[in-house]
């Protein structure tokens, strides 16, 4: 699989934040919901490994004074956390981190925490597997099926892509758009369903490539093909091209976890 040129739309772990909150936190993240904040710092411990699969949480009282939030925030904490698998409550042996494979690991908020730390590479390979398996059949149908005002969509957001660049947020959401145009235009809600596990996987990817290298390689020439297939109406075409843009990123995934760890030793 040889690397394609560039192209235009017209042709030992990173150190993670404290789990204990403090006033700064608090006054850069106004936006986010006291509880929010709360689940998220102890699920980026969790996927992090610093609070491991059974070990108990500590308790209500003790955990709330300790970050200085009150027990109702804490305790709206710990139920986000248990909905997405993460923990689990109970009367006499209290609040205990749940074994890994019921952690619900495709919820866009969970990718968020496992790529706020350095995520291993079976994590990475598992998570390109499933876009494997979802994306590439779903540009074929999307080719089959997708309207203009789809096609429109598509198009629309490769150029906001070229021209606002990666390395932006605003082009991270052209990109996410692009995605999501592609699901929608299956016309298979069952597929639909997917689309924020899909984008959250590509928006949070791409963020750590971005992070970790300086200038990652522009991945836009595997998505004009896909696109380009799409529009032609050919399933194969999309297909095919749709698996290439997969793997490429998980390559561009793995070279950015290689020079990560290589400047963790440097």
């Amino acid at each position: 699989m040889s690397r394609p040129k560039a192209a235009s739309v017209g042709d030992h772990r990173p150190d993670i934040a404290s789990t204990r909150l403090t006033a700064s936190d608090a006054s850069d993240r106004t936006s986010e919901r006291l509880h929010t904040m709360i689940a998220r710092d102890i699920g980026i411990a969790i996927v992090s490994g610093r609070l491991l699969p059974g070990e108990t949480l500590s308790g209500e009282v003790a955990s709330s004074a300790q970050r200085a939030v009150s027990r109702t925030a804490y305790r709206e904490a710990v139920r986000i956390l248990a909905a997405k698998g993460m923990v689990e409550s109970r009367t006499r042996t209290g609040t205990r981190v749940s074994p890994r494979q019921r952690w619900n690991i495709l919820d866009p908020e969970v990718l968020e925490w496992f790529l706020q730390t350095r995520p291993s590479e079976a994590f990475v390979r598992d998570l390109f597997e499933v876009r494997l398996m979802v994306e590439p059949p779903a540009a074929a149908l999307a080719a089959q099926r997708r309207t203009e005002a789809q096609l429109r969509t598509m198009t629309a957001a490769l150029e906001a892509m070229e021209r606002l660049k990666l390395s932006t947020e605003a082009g991270r959401a052209a990109d996410r758009a692009f995605h999501h145009a592609i699901l929608e235009a299956t016309q298979n809600e069952a597929v639909m369903v997917l689309s924020s596990s899909v984008c959250a996987a590509v928006r949070w990817t791409t963020l750590f490539k971005h992070r970790v290298q300086e200038a990652p390689r522009d991945p836009l020439l595997e998505h004009l093909r896909v696109l380009h297939a799409i529009r032609a109406g050919d399933a194969e075409a999309a297909r095919d091209a749709m698996t290439d843009l997969v793997r490429f990123a998980l390559a561009d995934m793995q070279a950015s976890l290689e020079a990560g760890a290589a400047t963790q030793q440097g």
